[in-house]
């Protein structure tokens, strides 16, 4: 399995988890290889994918800090490195997609920062929806429906308002936090969980998919903050997020579709970046199981 990364992902003064982990995790590869998981490079997001998404004003603001409201709006800030950041995180998941859907394999990119993302500003950490981006590469790669599965902590509201239109992209959507709430339409679907029946919430939202054998990939913003440790909430530790992963492989193993996973959200809230880095290894170890 591919597992997408580039240092250029991290590298920005733009300083948080959200663009620091991914390099703690590809050194926790090197150093304690998970079988089956192979590190490639992948290339950056075409300034035409990104533009098919998000505005020209947003996308000028983000290549030169001007207004520098709109170009920090992510929430995190601003430097010169940061569109090349967020390109090459976003270019991982746009590869990782695309290996998923042609070679019928599970892929992932070591990316996070992408849901709250709107068509003309960033939010909630996130500065390109990588997302949606990715899904729009897919369709013009001649999938004919693509399912976002959102089991970040967080709403992906950002992901709701580009897709509510958007013919041949849905998305499921569980989340511990109201933040980023939205109302669920027809192409994007949102329960709220208090984490006492977390892995019944997910099950039940998985089965709301219909015919899912026809889904042609899947792409999973696998969060690691509804961890009680991590920024989630108390009821979910790492047994329940073990199960989680399996439960998501499990059941896109079970339909044969495949999945292209990120990172997705997970905070040193309570927690080390070593501890950090183990829970988002669980992802990988269940794309490889």
């Amino acid at each position: 399995m591919h597992v997408h990364y580039n240092p250029t992902y991290c590298q920005t003064d733009v300083a948080y988890d959200t663009t620091r982990k991914a390099d703690a995790i590809a050194q926790s590869l090197h150093e304690r290889p998970i079988a089956g998981a192979q590190l490639t490079s992948p290339s950056p997001a075409t300034i035409e994918a990104v533009l098919a998404v998000h505005d020209h004003e947003y996308v000028a603001a983000l290549q030169t800090g001007s207004p520098h409201h709109l170009a920090a709006s992510n929430g995190l800030g601003w430097d010169d490195e940061l569109f090349a950041a967020v390109r090459a995180s976003t270019g991982g998941v746009c590869a990782a997609t695309l290996d998923a859907l042609t070679n019928r394999v599970n892929s992932g990119s070591l990316s996070s920062g992408l849901h709250h993302a709107r068509a003309d500003r960033g939010d909630g950490f996130c500065t390109l929806n990588g997302l949606v981006i990715a899904s729009q590469v897919a369709l013009a790669a001649g999938a004919k429906r693509v399912l976002i599965v959102d089991f970040d902590a967080h709403c992906g509201g950002g992901t709701a308002s580009l897709i509510e239109h958007m013919r041949g992209v849905e998305q499921i959507d569980v989340s511990v936090s109201s933040f980023d709430r939205y109302v669920s339409n027809l192409n994007a679907r949102l329960a709220m969980s208090d984490g006492t029946d977390y892995l019944g919430d997910l099950q039940r939202m998985l089965d709301t998919v219909y015919s899912p054998e026809s889904v042609d990939v899947i792409l999973y913003n696998a969060g690691m903050d509804p961890h009680r440790d991590a920024g989630g909430v108390q009821p979910i530790d790492t047994t329940v997020i073990r199960a989680r992963e399996a439960m998501v492989f499990g059941w896109a193993k079970s339909i044969d579709v495949p999945v292209a996973w990120v990172l997705a959200g997970g905070y040193t809230t309570n927690t080390s970046m070593d501890g950090l880095v183990n829970l988002h290894r669980l992802t990988i170890e269940a794309a490889v199981a």
